[in-house]
């Protein structure tokens, strides 16, 4: 159904790094062509958008967060061709135009379209939907989730089973699909392996459970909030190390936890750089394979002797899990729903969207895993 009318609706804005979320009522304008209006039925708290708050991300101001989440198409743009008014669908931060090069390659998931990185704040036509008393509001990386209606591009919308519970699926358009692809796509983890997690949030213990299903014999976890180990475990950590109860580097740790060798696949998923060193040196220095899968502050740079990569170390990094995104949600959202993972374990708290800034201090007190607001 083509749509002509704003929406007046209640969004969570933030107009400066710092500060509290402002639930006011905003304005959505129409979808224009190729676009597509969203009510939001569910949304995941991600790490990323803390990152906003804190601002280790630079962004535009104000704007709207969120990128994980699950919802129903109210309307749609001229053009518009692979979703319609009533289907439930997952939007997501990485596009799949299906024309550039990164979705043409068989490697590639990085869309063209993306504003991941960038952080624009616009739609690809360079205007936004959001309004608040005739101010413009920012969109958050090709989705903004935390409003009760949001406008996307088609690209970045991917339709899911009608029968899918979105205040569980949301997860799959970010934290899950991010973490479990680390493992699956990215590092291809093999049968038999060593694998070591660093950072056991909702992304980190997604990991877990992707090494865990690659048949990785032996999973380490490490977090300096041990409160953590009991639901890495759950979900498949075979074992769980904290770096503050040791006097040597946590990477020397892992050598001498695997007789000296070091782990197959190690994972950073906490986007900080003195941890991306201690997962790169923690994997074998000739057949290990390291992947960055947290998003790292604005300006973060990394210094580190060479002599770790050429003895045949893989240092590698991932978005969205490796996922192309259209294509891969539909079928993740089936094989959760044919039961094949269960996402139970990660979602620790659900709470009234007007509670959102109390969600987020969960989060940054390590009382959460992950929490959707409804």
């Amino acid at each position: 159904m083509l749509s002509v009318n704003v929406i007046k609706c209640k969004a969570a804005v933030i107009w400066e790094p710092k500060t509290p979320f402002s639930i006011v009522e905003i304005e959505v304008a129409p979808p224009k062509a190729h676009e597509v209006r969203i009510k939001i039925l569910a949304s995941g708290i991600c790490r990323s958008d803390d990152h906003v708050l804190s601002g280790a991300l630079k962004v535009t101001f104000p704007i709207i967060l969120g990128h994980e989440a699950a919802g129903v198409v109210e309307s749609v743009g001229e053009g518009v061709t692979s979703v319609k008014t009533g289907d439930k669908v997952i939007p997501t931060f990485v596009p799949q135009c299906g024309e550039c090069s990164p979705c043409i390659h068989p490697r590639g998931n990085l869309c063209k379209l993306n504003d991941f990185g960038t952080f624009v704040g616009l739609l690809p036509d360079g205007t936004s939907r959001f309004s608040y008393k005739g101010e413009l509001i920012h969109s958050f990386v090709s989705t903004s989730t935390f409003t009760e209606y949001t406008v996307v591009h088609e690209s970045s919308v991917a339709k899911i089973d009608a029968a899918a519970p979105p205040e569980k699926v949301c997860l799959i358009g970010c934290g899950f699909s991010a973490g479990y692809g680390a493992a699956i796509n990215s590092a291809k983890v093999e049968p038999g392996s060593t694998c070591a997690v660093f950072g056991l949030g909702g992304v980190g213990l997604s990991a877990v459970m992707g090494c865990k299903a690659a048949g990785a014999s032996r999973i380490i976890g490490v977090d300096i909030n041990k409160d953590k180990f009991p639901k890495a475990k759950e979900v498949g950590a075979t074992e769980c190390v904290n770096p503050l109860d040791f006097e040597k580097p946590i990477n020397e740790v892992l050598h001498d936890m695997t007789e000296g060798d070091g782990v197959d696949y190690s994972f950073e998923v906490v986007g900080h750089t003195d941890t991306m060193i201690a997962a790169l040196t923690s994997c074998n220095m000739n057949y290990g394979t390291s992947v960055m899968v947290g998003a790292p502050a604005t300006g973060s740079e990394i210094t580190l002797p060479p002599g770790l990569i050429i003895t045949g170390r893989v240092w590698k990094g991932t978005v969205f899990g490796g996922w192309k995104s259209r294509d891969s949600i539909p079928r993740l959202v089936s094989d959760f729903m044919q039961k094949k993972f269960t996402l139970d374990p990660l979602i620790t708290h659900t709470m009234p969207f007007d509670k959102i800034n109390e969600g987020f201090e969960l989060l940054q007190a390590g009382k959460s895993v992950r929490l959707v607001v409804l």
